[in-house]
């Protein structure tokens, strides 16, 4: 006769006795059908657990959006007294450092975040926010020349972490990003990817359905370099190639070059099919990179300002074909001498249906040809 208590009478320590008896050896074919009730009381449990677990973080995320977006002083020390708080990791976009420090950025006044975020000392968990809002803030225009905590991070920050890469000033490539508008129970996003009409120079139909001979020689880590953007905005499906030209091309030559590259992006294009080119100042293109990778996708948040800045530079770096090890100044040079073009197309790669480009670099020898695609269509 079978004695055992039915498992949703026992407690949690109770359940996890039982369960701890039934596995320290085989089971009987007679205990069997027990040892799987048990399961399926754990697996229930696990359930309102997990539906817990995301309620809390539901709620603690809205605790922390209010206070980050809610300007004034004692706000912010409310938020860094409650992170210093926390004890537990999570998974929730809400809850991550990167975000917090981008609604801060957008909600309070510098002068604020300075004092009360950059003014303390010692090592501690809100490094990382710290890191995050001094890019966050140097992409939004702030002198930090202009308020000693922050002129004084760069010296004082973790020389290992990965921002410490990028440049302590903005840029003037860098001088117009795009960010979302964000309330404390809402948020607009958008990354506008349509062509142009400045800078066309869509090529005479029909066009030539001959390949290129020319063959991709990006190494994987180079391949991945291009496509940190992309990759950091969690857009559909993103490509990258690299060619080495056999002889300098004039940039007016692109714009036939690149649809007879072989490119799985292009594959079935007709010689009438749309395909659109325009030749893109470097900000422009900078400016669709960070969109990219900071707001990210239809189904995707993306990284927000700061790792977004640094995702959109790796992209520049690979496209440019930087060497490994070269600071952010290369990189920058390299990109400004570069000529850079923004496509569209209508093969079946480019689904058309949500946001859609094609970026080009031409080196400034005018032999080496980086192409990088983007679709938020799965």
């Amino acid at each position: 006769m079978n004695t055992a208590p039915d498992p949703q009478d026992l407690s949690d320590d109770e359940l996890g006795t039982a369960v701890w008896e039934m596995t320290a050896r085989p089971v009987t074919p007679a205990e069997a059908g027990h040892l799987r009730e048990l399961g399926t009381e754990l697996t229930a449990r696990h359930a309102d657990a997990v539906e817990r677990v995301r309620a809390y973080e539901r709620g603690l995320s809205y605790v922390l959006r209010t206070l980050a977006l809610s300007p004034g002083r004692e706000n912010v020390v409310q938020l860094l007294r409650l992170l210093d708080q926390q004890r537990a990791s999570s998974t929730d976009a809400g809850l991550r450092l990167p975000t917090v420090a981008s609604l801060l950025a957008e909600g309070h006044r510098v002068m604020d975040l300075a004092a009360e975020v950059f003014e303390r000392r010692g090592r501690d968990r809100v490094d990382e926010l710290r890191a995050c809002l001094f890019h966050e803030l140097v992409l939004r225009g702030v002198d930090t020349d202009d308020f000693p905590p922050l002129r004084d991070w760069p010296v004082v920050r973790p020389g290992w972490h990965a921002l410490s890469w990028l440049p302590v000033d903005r840029r003037g490539f860098e001088s117009d990003p795009d960010f979302p508008s964000r309330s404390v129970r809402s948020g607009a996003y958008g990354t506008d990817t349509e062509l142009p009409a400045e800078g066309r120079m869509d090529p005479p139909v029909p066009r030539t359905t001959a390949r290129s001979a020319l063959r991709d020689v990006a190494t994987p880590e180079v391949h991945g370099r291009i496509r940190s953007a992309v990759t950091a905005g969690g857009w559909g499906d993103d490509a990258a190639w690299v060619f080495t030209l056999d002889a300098p091309v004039a940039p007016e030559d692109v714009p036939a070059l690149l649809p007879t590259l072989p490119m799985a992006c292009l594959d079935g294009l007709g010689p009438t099919d749309r395909f659109e080119i325009a030749r893109r100042p470097l900000d422009a293109v900078w400016r669709l990179l960070f969109a990219t990778a900071s707001m990210g996708g239809m189904y995707s948040g993306g990284v927000h300002g700061a790792h977004g800045r640094l995702a959109a530079w790796q992209s520049l770096a690979g496209l440019t074909g930087t060497p490994w090890g070269d600071g952010a100044a290369e990189v920058e040079r390299r990109a400004l001498a570069s000529t850079w073009f923004h496509f569209l197309a209508d093969a079946d790669w480019f689904h058309n249906e949500i946001h859609d480009y094609g970026i080009a670099c031409l080196s400034p020898d005018r032999r080496r040809l980086a192409v990088l695609t983007a679709t938020d269509t799965d």
